[in-house]
């Protein structure tokens, strides 16, 4: 198991799915074609005189909701598809990115929205389950970084048009895929001395040479997994028609909020500013003979077929990581994780009394961390050695920092599951051949964490049954 940090989970405003297999639409009480309700006498005016009444009929159909897809055995309704259609709206409203057709748009994220319910239930399935005080503390956090209180939170929410009962379960969601990613994704991911020396050898002897980052944009043509040849070239066909398109001067944010079906299409496909550690390798090898305002050659991955943008480059890289001097921790941990076996309550109970015998001196950290850490430092007594400011996922390094050397935090809950974290010594550590090795390691992990990821969650997509009906009425 890895405390190391992965990228944040991102809060989807979505909501979830209507009762299970639902196809037929909602309708008010007392609205379907039952027998009908006698039309009230009206008074009549002094004048002019009031025409017949015709004849009483049955009330209209009054539409409430109604399906729009089915992912799995999950329904996904117009309601929540309008909402957050509105909510991508709002955020986008003032960054200068050119808006598709308000159909189209609604296909793009009705195509996220499936997508996002069937990781969700891809990790439900692999055993991850998010309990409510685990739910509550996460909406805490949010609130808590947005710096206004739970109650304020809410009242955004609903005066964006969504109730916070279905705001919990997006966050129940996002945090069930965040978490399989953090235990059967993410850990999974092996950085070896050899791609560690050979990255540092691309940025100069030691890593000590400026790295180019590149502000790149992207647009996809999604190919399914196992589609047919013919598939595959109508999609190669249609990129290189796009590709020609950029090229002739067209506006590449307009083709990619249009046409990508990448999730960062709302934003014109753009990455923003990344050293070439946090890019897909081919990413990197297509845009680095490229001059700003470029595109690249048209290429493939797993995924489909991407048209690549380079927007802006700069010098930077992992030698900024060894300029100014930075504080180093020393610390230990024993982490146990919350599974059916395990309930939350008892996890948290048994990890207070660990804490109470250590810093009663009835036994010693080092002991209690071989005997029920679920870590891979458990052999060592949970000793992480010494960590870097962002090695850890923020929740432990939060609780890390507060700590004055000597002192047990916890039970401290982080993805992983909860922590007894004890800081031993700091220090502060000057510009070192280590520390560039460490950041090196690190970026190399997110990027194959992050290339995994996205592996998984169009294996997920291309495997889950969607029946669209956005277009029925």
């Amino acid at each position: 198991m890895n405390t190391r940090r992965s990228p944040s989970w991102t809060l989807a405003l979505l909501l979830l799915a209507a009762a299970t297999g639902a196809h037929a639409q909602l309708r008010l009480p007392g609205a379907g074609s039952g027998s009908a309700q006698p039309v009230p006498s009206l008074p009549a005016p002094a004048t002019p005189a009031p025409a017949p009444l015709a004849s009483a009929r049955p009330a209209e159909p009054v539409l409430v909701d109604r399906v729009v897809a089915v992912v799995n055995n999950e329904a996904i309704t117009a309601r929540e598809l309008e909402a957050r259609t509105r909510s991508i709206e709002a955020r986008v409203r003032g960054q200068n990115v050119q808006m598709p057709p308000r159909e189209e748009l609604q296909r793009q994220v009705l195509e996220k929205m499936i997508t996002d319910r069937a990781a969700a239930q891809a990790a439900r399935e692999a055993g991850i389950r998010i309990d409510d005080a685990g739910i509550d503390r996460a909406i805490g956090r949010i609130a808590q970084d947005s710096k206004i209180s739970v109650a304020q939170l809410r009242q955004r929410i609903e005066a964006d048009g969504l109730s916070f009962a279905s705001f919990r379960q997006e966050v129940a969601s996002e945090m069930t895929i965040g978490r399989m990613r953090d235990r059967d994704i993410e850990g999974r991911v092996q950085v070896s001395k050899a791609k560690v020396n050979a990255l540092l050898a691309e940025q100069g002897t030691g890593g000590s040479a400026a790295a180019a980052e590149y502000n790149i944009a992207q647009l996809l043509v999604r190919v399914p997994e196992n589609a047919p040849p013919e598939a595959v070239e109508r999609a190669r066909q249609r990129a290189e028609a796009i590709a020609r398109e950029a090229r002739g001067g067209v506006d590449f944010g307009r083709l990619a909020t249009n046409l990508s079906q990448s999730s960062d299409a709302i934003s014109g496909g753009e990455l923003g500013m990344r050293t070439v550690d946090r890019l897909p390798q081919m990413f990197v090898q297509a845009v680095e003979p490229l001059s700003p305002g470029e595109v690249a050659p048209v290429l493939r991955s797993p995924a489909g077929f991407h048209v690549i943008k380079l927007i802006d480059r700069r010098n930077g890289g992992l030698s900024k990581l060894a300029g100014a001097p930075v504080r180093q921790t020393r610390a230990r941990h024993i982490l146990v994780r919350v599974d059916e076996l395990n309930p939350e309550a008892e996890v948290v109970r048994r990890l207070t009394e660990i804490r109470q015998r250590i810093e009663g001196g009835t036994v010693t950290f080092q002991d209690m961390a071989r005997q029920y850490s679920k870590d891979g430092t458990a052999s060592s007594g949970g000793d992480l050695g010494w960590v870097y400011p962002g090695d850890t996922v923020p929740e432990f390094e939060r609780a890390m920092d507060e700590l004055v050397p000597g002192k047990i935090a916890g039970p401290v809950q982080s993805p992983f599951g909860f922590h007894l974290i004890e800081v031993l010594e700091r220090r502060t550590d000057e510009a070192s051949p280590e520390r560039v090795r460490a950041a090196a390691r690190n970026a190399i992990r997110e990027r194959k964490s992050a290339e995994a990821f996205q592996e998984w969650i169009a294996q997920v997509r291309d495997r889950a049954y969607v029946d669209l009906r956005l277009e029925e009425r």
